[in-house]
């Protein structure tokens, strides 16, 4: 398994995968997506030929303006005009009866056919053959409604095969025929959906009307709010009858115009192509990730101090999905990393992480990591400066750091987790460390990253200091990424699925 972008969450998938009807209430403010979502349950999960979008709000050519990929001929013969539909029913035809809606189809007598054949040898049991129009015909003796006498007709044509219906939305008819919101959903939903096997899908304009829920089988709600001034989207399950909610709420994106949904992160290691560099440009090292290259416009500048700042319910796993392909990127380019991992990182781990991706002895002549716990190791990328004699740890520093140059004087990348920091030097020496490894960046061209998790006293002064401030966060278990220096939006971090991990895409929350 791994983390990736799908249309829709499993649980709504699994909801209308049910033989029997099943009907869904779609709610949220104007903006969180509502139209695209059932237009794309539309094109995505039902038959061309067996499905429908009865648009009440605004006609289809205003549809196809917004939504362009509706232009299809597929998609186009399943717009159903609320307004067209209306204006046709003022004309009759010469017999004096309704004009007729359903326009002709050469399945038609086939279909015809195959209702007639079921109705003479009686099959009760079997699927409906007929659309029960009951609680219609009693509501239609307040008032004539053409569209939805046109949706039954075009449920009961499809018969005795499933219908997948969309009505967008539940007030632009009761408004217009003034009648309430429960007298219609309760019609359609005897009528049609237990009655007729159809699937249903109702959009609401109105966030909240919590007396309607009990109506249906299942209600989602659609949101859109803000995170540190950045828009984020998600979609909730309120309610699915009969299918089992594994995660209430999933972070959503309108990239496109198209609704996408992001799994939890989870990324299959065993799929993977290897690593491929990304090279650097004459003023920045390359990131690793080509879409975070973009959003800094290079990467990160040469001489530069860079931090990413780690949220609460961020995982190792999660931030690391970011942080494996800077170290990647930076040692198969033959340069050496000096690191001080954070806590609940460890030496053996990120080397396991990293090995795959490069020969043994590249790791261990161009990596250092710190270790301020033992007096001597006999591993090569061990640094170990547990000595009670600060000037002999100082002096292995130093050997360590000029082997990583090597006579070409080569940049390093330092690599420093700042609660290891503070914790081992306390708040006020660390942050004279910070400013000393500020300085010899600048001066070296070296690359600086350093983390910071959540609690730290430094937090305020590395931001200061900081060229590039980044934040990871944990959105409804998808790991996100944003710039606070420079400011940018949302983005979400998967896998890339055609490179494989630990190639990652930034996706962007719109």
């Amino acid at each position: 398994m791994e983390n990736r972008t799908t249309s829709f969450p499993n649980e709504i998938v699994s909801f209308f995968n049910r033989p029997s009807g099943r009907s869904l209430m779609i709610k949220g403010s104007p903006g969180t997506g509502k139209t695209t979502f059932a237009l794309q349950l539309l094109e995505e999960m039902a038959d061309p030929d067996k499905s429908f979008y009865l648009s009440t709000r605004v006609s289809d050519e205003a549809l196809y303006s917004q939504f362009p990929w509706l232009e299809e001929k597929e998609m186009r013969s399943r717009i159903v005009d609320s307004g067209r539909i209306f204006l046709k029913t003022l004309y009759t035809t010469e017999g004096g009866g309704m004009e007729e809606i359903v326009e002709a189809s050469p399945e038609k007598p086939t279909l015809s056919s195959a209702k007639d054949f079921l109705k003479s040898i009686g099959d009760e049991k079997g699927p409906p053959t007929k659309v029960d129009r009951t609680r219609l015909s009693a509501l239609m003796e307040k008032t004539r409604m053409p569209e939805i006498e046109s949706t039954y007709d075009r449920v009961e044509y499809v018969l005795p095969q499933k219908t997948t219906l969309v009505i967008d939305s539940v007030e632009g008819v009761t408004h217009k025929y003034n009648i309430e919101a429960e007298e219609l959903i309760t019609v359609l939903q005897k009528d049609l959906v237990e009655n007729s096997n159809a699937d249903l899908i109702l959009v609401l304009e109105k966030a909240q009307i919590p007396q309607l829920e009990y109506l249906v089988d299942g209600v989602i709600s659609l949101s859109m709010g803000k995170l540190d001034g950045r828009r984020m989207r998600e979609v909730q399950l309120i309610k699915l009858r009969a299918t089992e909610i594994r995660q209430p709420s999933y972070l959503l994106t309108l990239q496109n115009g198209r609704f996408m949904c992001f799994e939890p992160f989870s990324p299959d290691r065993s799929r993977t192509n290897g690593w491929e560099v990304k090279p650097d440009t004459a003023s920045h090292y390359s990131t690793g990730i080509s879409d975070l290259d973009t959003l800094l416009e290079g990467g990160f500048r040469k001489g530069s101090y860079n931090v990413l700042e780690i949220g609460h319910k961020v995982s190792n796993e999660e931030y690391h999905s970011i942080v494996i392909p800077i170290l990647l990127n930076f040692i198969r380019q033959d340069r050496g990393v000096v690191a001080v991992l954070t806590g609940g990182d460890h030496a053996e781990t990120t080397r396991a992480e990293l090995i795959p991706f490069m020969q043994n002895e590249n790791f261990d002549n161009q990596v250092r990591i710190a270790d301020y716990f033992i007096a001597s190791s006999d591993k090569p990328y061990i640094m170990a400066l547990g000595t009670r004699n600060k000037e002999e740890a100082l002096k292995t520093w130093k050997e360590n750091l000029a082997a990583l140059r090597g006579s070409e004087n080569k940049p390093i990348l330092d690599y420093t987790g700042f609660d290891t920091l503070e914790y081992l030097r306390g708040d006020t020496i660390a942050i004279k460390d910070l400013l000393n490894a500020v300085a010899k960046t600048k001066i070296s061209q070296d690359l600086g990253l350093g983390i910071i998790k959540p609690g730290l006293k430094l937090t305020q002064e590395i931001m200061n200091m900081a060229d590039t401030y980044l934040k990871i966060v944990d959105i409804n278990k998808s790991p996100c990424i944003y710039g606070v220096k420079p400011k940018t939006m949302i983005y979400a971090i998967v896998t890339d699925e055609k490179k494989g991990y630990p190639h990652v895409r930034l996706v962007p929350i719109v």
